[in-house]
Protein backbone atom coordinates (compact mmCIF):
# COMPACT_ATOMS: atom_id res chain seq x y z
CA UNK A 1 0.00 0.00 0.00
CA UNK A 2 2.52 2.71 0.86
CA UNK A 3 4.54 1.53 -2.54
CA UNK A 4 1.19 2.10 -4.15
CA UNK A 5 0.66 5.66 -2.83
CA UNK A 6 4.71 6.69 -3.55
CA UNK A 7 3.67 6.05 -6.94
CA UNK A 8 0.47 7.26 -6.82
CA UNK A 9 2.34 10.78 -5.68
CA UNK A 10 5.24 10.52 -7.90
CA UNK A 11 2.40 10.01 -10.65
CA UNK A 12 0.08 12.94 -9.63
CA UNK A 13 3.47 15.46 -9.55
CA UNK A 14 4.98 14.28 -13.13
CA UNK A 15 1.28 14.85 -14.70
CA UNK A 16 1.23 18.33 -12.76
CA UNK A 17 5.15 19.57 -14.03
CA UNK A 18 4.15 17.98 -17.23
CA UNK A 19 0.49 20.43 -17.62
CA UNK A 20 2.45 23.74 -16.24
CA UNK A 21 4.87 22.45 -18.88
CA UNK A 22 2.11 22.21 -22.12
CA UNK A 23 0.44 25.05 -20.52
CA UNK A 24 3.29 27.45 -20.21
CA UNK A 25 4.58 26.77 -24.26
CA UNK A 26 0.91 26.92 -25.43
CA UNK A 27 1.06 30.71 -23.51
CA UNK A 28 4.56 31.81 -24.55
CA UNK A 29 3.58 30.48 -28.66
CA UNK A 30 0.09 32.23 -27.96
CA UNK A 31 1.63 35.51 -27.12
CA UNK A 32 4.56 35.18 -29.78
CA UNK A 33 1.87 34.81 -32.46
CA UNK A 34 -0.09 37.38 -30.79
CA UNK A 35 3.33 39.51 -30.98
CA UNK A 36 3.78 38.75 -34.75
CA UNK A 37 0.15 39.42 -35.77
CA UNK A 38 0.25 43.05 -34.33
CA UNK A 39 3.59 43.94 -35.63
CA UNK A 40 3.76 42.55 -39.09
CA UNK A 41 -0.14 42.61 -40.20
CA UNK A 42 -1.71 45.26 -37.72
CA UNK A 43 1.01 47.99 -38.49
CA UNK A 44 0.13 47.70 -41.70
CA UNK A 45 -3.47 49.22 -41.04
CA UNK A 46 -2.78 51.57 -38.45
CA UNK A 47 0.94 53.24 -38.41
CA UNK A 48 2.53 55.95 -35.73
CA UNK A 49 1.78 59.69 -37.55
CA UNK A 50 5.63 60.12 -37.82
CA UNK A 51 5.42 63.87 -38.06
CA UNK A 52 4.77 63.97 -34.35
CA UNK A 53 8.43 63.68 -33.31
CA UNK A 54 9.74 66.10 -35.06
CA UNK A 55 10.02 68.08 -38.59
CA UNK A 56 13.21 66.87 -39.97
CA UNK A 57 15.07 63.04 -40.06
CA UNK A 58 18.37 62.74 -40.53
CA UNK A 59 19.83 59.36 -42.23
CA UNK A 60 23.12 58.16 -42.84
CA UNK A 61 24.09 55.98 -45.63
CA UNK A 62 21.18 57.89 -47.61
CA UNK A 63 22.30 57.34 -50.74
CA UNK A 64 21.90 53.90 -51.71
CA UNK A 65 20.31 50.74 -50.34
CA UNK A 66 18.19 50.75 -47.43
CA UNK A 67 18.94 54.28 -46.30
CA UNK A 68 18.04 56.09 -48.97
CA UNK A 69 14.76 53.42 -48.84
CA UNK A 70 14.24 54.98 -45.32
CA UNK A 71 14.95 58.77 -46.60
CA UNK A 72 12.20 58.18 -49.32
CA UNK A 73 9.69 56.81 -47.11
CA UNK A 74 10.09 59.11 -44.49
CA UNK A 75 9.69 62.22 -46.63
CA UNK A 76 6.30 60.24 -48.10
CA UNK A 77 5.43 60.49 -44.74
CA UNK A 78 5.60 64.05 -44.31
CA UNK A 79 9.21 64.60 -42.70
CA UNK A 80 11.87 66.79 -44.04
CA UNK A 81 15.37 64.83 -44.53
CA UNK A 82 18.73 65.42 -43.88
CA UNK A 83 20.77 63.34 -45.81
CA UNK A 84 24.52 62.29 -44.78
CA UNK A 85 26.93 60.05 -47.23
CA UNK A 86 30.58 60.33 -48.67
CA UNK A 87 29.37 60.73 -52.11
CA UNK A 88 28.26 64.33 -52.82
CA UNK A 89 27.32 63.61 -55.75
CA UNK A 90 25.00 60.90 -55.28
CA UNK A 91 23.22 63.23 -52.03
CA UNK A 92 22.45 66.06 -54.80
CA UNK A 93 20.80 63.50 -57.03
CA UNK A 94 18.63 61.82 -53.70
CA UNK A 95 17.57 64.88 -52.33
CA UNK A 96 16.57 66.36 -55.98
CA UNK A 97 14.23 63.06 -56.02
CA UNK A 98 13.33 63.36 -53.01
CA UNK A 99 12.14 67.05 -53.04
CA UNK A 100 10.87 66.48 -56.79
CA UNK A 101 8.03 63.52 -55.56
CA UNK A 102 7.45 64.33 -52.06
CA UNK A 103 7.69 68.28 -52.31
CA UNK A 104 9.58 68.52 -48.51
CA UNK A 105 13.05 69.82 -48.12
CA UNK A 106 16.24 68.17 -48.02
CA UNK A 107 19.61 69.12 -47.01
CA UNK A 108 23.08 67.19 -47.63
CA UNK A 109 25.92 66.64 -45.41
CA UNK A 110 29.15 64.91 -47.18
CA UNK A 111 30.86 62.60 -44.20
CA UNK A 112 32.94 59.36 -44.69
CA UNK A 113 31.77 57.82 -41.47
CA UNK A 114 34.97 55.19 -42.20
CA UNK A 115 37.20 58.64 -41.22
CA UNK A 116 35.99 57.91 -37.74
CA UNK A 117 35.68 61.12 -34.43
CA UNK A 118 37.14 63.74 -37.16
CA UNK A 119 34.09 63.99 -39.22
CA UNK A 120 31.53 64.93 -36.12
CA UNK A 121 32.48 68.34 -35.64
CA UNK A 122 31.42 69.54 -39.19
CA UNK A 123 27.69 67.38 -38.80
CA UNK A 124 27.28 68.90 -35.74
CA UNK A 125 27.50 72.56 -37.17
CA UNK A 126 25.73 71.74 -40.34
CA UNK A 127 22.52 70.44 -37.99
CA UNK A 128 22.59 72.67 -35.64
CA UNK A 129 18.99 74.64 -35.19
CA UNK A 130 16.70 71.93 -36.89
CA UNK A 131 14.16 70.34 -34.95
CA UNK A 132 15.68 67.09 -35.49
CA UNK A 133 12.28 64.64 -34.40
CA UNK A 134 13.99 60.84 -36.25
CA UNK A 135 17.56 59.55 -36.56
CA UNK A 136 18.31 56.78 -39.02
CA UNK A 137 21.40 55.40 -37.96
CA UNK A 138 21.73 52.65 -41.00
CA UNK A 139 25.24 53.28 -42.23
CA UNK A 140 27.39 50.08 -43.10
CA UNK A 141 30.34 48.33 -44.74
CA UNK A 142 31.68 45.04 -44.51
CA UNK A 143 35.15 44.02 -45.05
CA UNK A 144 35.27 42.26 -48.24
CA UNK A 145 33.25 41.70 -50.92
CA UNK A 146 32.99 37.80 -51.06
CA UNK A 147 33.11 35.68 -47.74
CA UNK A 148 36.44 35.73 -46.51
CA UNK A 149 38.55 34.22 -43.44
CA UNK A 150 39.32 37.24 -41.12
CA UNK A 151 43.22 37.22 -41.96
CA UNK A 152 42.71 37.20 -45.42
CA UNK A 153 40.60 40.67 -45.80
CA UNK A 154 42.46 42.82 -48.35
CA UNK A 155 44.74 45.86 -46.22
CA UNK A 156 43.18 44.61 -43.02
CA UNK A 157 45.08 46.81 -40.82
CA UNK A 158 43.23 49.59 -42.84
CA UNK A 159 39.88 47.75 -43.16
CA UNK A 160 39.27 46.66 -39.68
CA UNK A 161 39.62 50.04 -38.19
CA UNK A 162 37.05 51.45 -41.38
CA UNK A 163 34.42 49.20 -40.72
CA UNK A 164 34.25 49.88 -36.75
CA UNK A 165 34.24 53.11 -37.60
CA UNK A 166 31.75 52.51 -39.81
CA UNK A 167 29.50 50.25 -38.36
CA UNK A 168 29.59 50.82 -34.54
CA UNK A 169 30.83 54.30 -33.99
CA UNK A 170 28.83 56.06 -36.16
CA UNK A 171 25.71 54.79 -34.27
CA UNK A 172 26.91 56.00 -30.90
CA UNK A 173 28.63 59.25 -32.39
CA UNK A 174 25.11 60.12 -34.03
CA UNK A 175 23.35 59.49 -31.00
CA UNK A 176 25.35 61.67 -29.29
CA UNK A 177 24.71 64.34 -31.39
CA UNK A 178 20.84 64.17 -32.00
CA UNK A 179 19.81 62.49 -28.25
CA UNK A 180 20.35 66.39 -26.65
CA UNK A 181 17.73 68.21 -28.85
CA UNK A 182 15.24 64.88 -28.54
CA UNK A 183 15.60 65.46 -25.04
CA UNK A 184 14.76 69.37 -24.61
CA UNK A 185 11.77 68.43 -26.80
CA UNK A 186 10.98 65.33 -25.12
CA UNK A 187 10.24 63.45 -27.92
CA UNK A 188 12.23 61.77 -30.63
CA UNK A 189 12.78 58.17 -32.49
CA UNK A 190 15.97 56.78 -33.28
CA UNK A 191 15.93 53.84 -35.80
CA UNK A 192 19.56 51.39 -35.81
CA UNK A 193 19.44 49.67 -38.64
CA UNK A 194 21.47 45.59 -37.47
CA UNK A 195 21.11 42.52 -39.38
CA UNK A 196 19.86 39.40 -38.83
CA UNK A 197 23.00 38.00 -40.73
CA UNK A 198 24.46 37.81 -36.58
CA UNK A 199 20.99 35.93 -35.18
CA UNK A 200 24.93 33.76 -34.15
CA UNK A 201 28.36 34.11 -34.64
CA UNK A 202 29.12 34.20 -38.67
CA UNK A 203 32.41 32.84 -39.41
CA UNK A 204 33.70 34.14 -42.89
CA UNK A 205 32.51 37.74 -42.52
CA UNK A 206 33.08 37.42 -38.54
CA UNK A 207 33.74 41.36 -38.11
CA UNK A 208 30.65 42.02 -39.92
CA UNK A 209 28.62 40.33 -37.72
CA UNK A 210 30.19 41.13 -34.63
CA UNK A 211 29.83 44.87 -35.61
CA UNK A 212 26.42 44.88 -37.08
CA UNK A 213 24.51 42.43 -35.32
CA UNK A 214 23.08 41.14 -32.10
CA UNK A 215 24.64 37.44 -30.76
CA UNK A 216 25.75 37.84 -26.98
CA UNK A 217 29.34 38.95 -27.17
CA UNK A 218 29.55 40.22 -30.35
CA UNK A 219 26.65 42.91 -29.91
CA UNK A 220 26.88 46.15 -30.24
CA UNK A 221 23.79 47.99 -32.14
CA UNK A 222 21.24 45.67 -30.70
CA UNK A 223 22.03 45.99 -26.72
CA UNK A 224 23.04 49.69 -27.75
CA UNK A 225 19.75 49.95 -29.05
CA UNK A 226 18.22 48.66 -26.15
CA UNK A 227 19.75 50.21 -23.14
CA UNK A 228 19.32 53.43 -24.36
CA UNK A 229 15.87 52.50 -24.96
CA UNK A 230 15.66 51.83 -21.50
CA UNK A 231 17.72 54.72 -20.06
CA UNK A 232 15.65 57.51 -22.31
CA UNK A 233 11.40 55.90 -22.61
CA UNK A 234 10.47 57.62 -20.14
CA UNK A 235 11.45 60.54 -21.14
CA UNK A 236 9.98 59.91 -24.64
CA UNK A 237 12.18 58.75 -26.57
CA UNK A 238 11.74 55.49 -28.58
CA UNK A 239 15.33 53.88 -29.82
CA UNK A 240 14.48 50.67 -32.36
CA UNK A 241 16.44 48.38 -33.67
CA UNK A 242 15.83 46.54 -37.05
CA UNK A 243 16.92 43.46 -37.95
CA UNK A 244 16.91 43.01 -41.86
CA UNK A 245 17.69 39.59 -43.24
CA UNK A 246 18.21 39.88 -47.26
CA UNK A 247 17.39 42.96 -49.20
CA UNK A 248 18.25 44.08 -52.42
CA UNK A 249 20.76 45.94 -52.21
CA UNK A 250 24.02 47.21 -53.66
CA UNK A 251 25.90 45.67 -50.87
CA UNK A 252 24.05 42.44 -51.19
CA UNK A 253 24.89 42.80 -54.53
CA UNK A 254 21.33 43.63 -55.59
CA UNK A 255 20.49 39.48 -55.38
CA UNK A 256 16.60 39.66 -57.12
CA UNK A 257 13.60 40.01 -55.55
CA UNK A 258 11.09 37.28 -54.72
CA UNK A 259 8.87 36.65 -51.46
CA UNK A 260 11.94 35.90 -49.20
CA UNK A 261 14.23 38.97 -50.60
CA UNK A 262 12.74 42.25 -50.24
CA UNK A 263 13.13 45.42 -52.57
CA UNK A 264 15.10 48.62 -50.45
CA UNK A 265 11.96 50.59 -50.89
CA UNK A 266 9.16 47.81 -49.81
CA UNK A 267 11.36 47.03 -46.69
CA UNK A 268 11.84 50.32 -45.62
CA UNK A 269 7.82 50.69 -45.86
CA UNK A 270 7.10 47.44 -43.55
CA UNK A 271 9.91 48.49 -41.44
CA UNK A 272 8.42 52.35 -40.62
CA UNK A 273 5.14 50.77 -39.94
CA UNK A 274 6.21 48.30 -36.91
CA UNK A 275 7.36 51.64 -35.25
CA UNK A 276 5.53 52.28 -32.16
CA UNK A 277 4.55 48.74 -32.03
CA UNK A 278 8.11 47.04 -31.33
CA UNK A 279 11.40 48.33 -30.43
CA UNK A 280 13.02 45.24 -31.89
CA UNK A 281 11.73 44.06 -34.98
CA UNK A 282 13.12 41.83 -38.26
CA UNK A 283 11.40 44.83 -40.42
CA UNK A 284 8.88 42.47 -41.98
CA UNK A 285 7.18 39.39 -41.70
CA UNK A 286 9.16 37.28 -44.32
CA UNK A 287 12.35 38.14 -42.98
CA UNK A 288 10.64 37.13 -39.30
CA UNK A 289 9.47 34.03 -40.46
CA UNK A 290 12.94 32.83 -41.80
CA UNK A 291 14.89 33.97 -38.64
CA UNK A 292 12.60 31.61 -36.95
CA UNK A 293 13.32 29.06 -39.50
CA UNK A 294 17.02 29.71 -39.40
CA UNK A 295 17.50 29.27 -35.68
CA UNK A 296 15.46 25.88 -35.92
CA UNK A 297 17.34 24.36 -38.63
CA UNK A 298 20.33 26.25 -38.54
CA UNK A 299 22.04 26.67 -35.16
CA UNK A 300 24.80 28.91 -33.96
CA UNK A 301 26.78 26.50 -32.44
CA UNK A 302 26.47 24.31 -35.80
CA UNK A 303 27.58 27.63 -37.60
CA UNK A 304 31.11 26.97 -35.33
CA UNK A 305 31.47 23.21 -36.77
CA UNK A 306 34.59 23.12 -38.32
CA UNK A 307 32.59 21.15 -41.01
CA UNK A 308 30.29 24.10 -41.56
CA UNK A 309 33.08 26.54 -41.61
CA UNK A 310 34.92 23.97 -44.16
CA UNK A 311 31.36 23.76 -46.23
CA UNK A 312 31.16 28.08 -46.37
CA UNK A 313 34.71 28.32 -47.19
CA UNK A 314 34.28 25.96 -50.70
CA UNK A 315 31.08 27.73 -51.02
CA UNK A 316 33.05 31.31 -50.81
CA UNK A 317 35.33 30.36 -53.89
CA UNK A 318 32.42 28.52 -56.03
CA UNK A 319 30.52 32.00 -55.97
CA UNK A 320 33.74 34.59 -56.05
CA UNK A 321 34.09 34.80 -59.34
CA UNK A 322 30.30 35.40 -60.00
CA UNK A 323 30.56 37.92 -57.33
CA UNK A 324 33.34 39.97 -58.75
CA UNK A 325 31.59 39.92 -62.24
CA UNK A 326 28.41 41.37 -60.50
CA UNK A 327 30.37 44.14 -58.65
CA UNK A 328 32.74 44.58 -62.33
CA UNK A 329 28.87 45.23 -63.94
CA UNK A 330 27.62 47.49 -61.12
CA UNK A 331 30.72 49.36 -60.94
CA UNK A 332 30.64 49.92 -65.25
CA UNK A 333 26.85 51.24 -64.26
CA UNK A 334 28.13 54.17 -61.95
CA UNK A 335 30.68 55.16 -64.28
Amino acid sequence: MQGSGECSWYSVALWGIGAVTVVFHLLRWTLLCWHGIKVYLLSGIWQADLRSYGQWAVVTGATSGIGRAYAEELAKRGLDIVLISRSKEKLQTVAKEIESKHSRQTRVIEADFAEGHSIYSAIVQQLEGLEIGILVNNVGMNYCGVLANFLNVPDPEKRITQVINCNTLSVSQMCRVILPGMLERKKGLIINISSEVGTHPQPLISLYSATKVKHTFMVFVTFFSRSLHAEYSSKGITVQCVAPFMVSTNMTHNIPVNPLIKSAASYARDALNTVGYTTYTSGCISHALQHTALCIVFPGWLRLTSLCVECMEKFALVIEPRVNELMTKMKNKQA
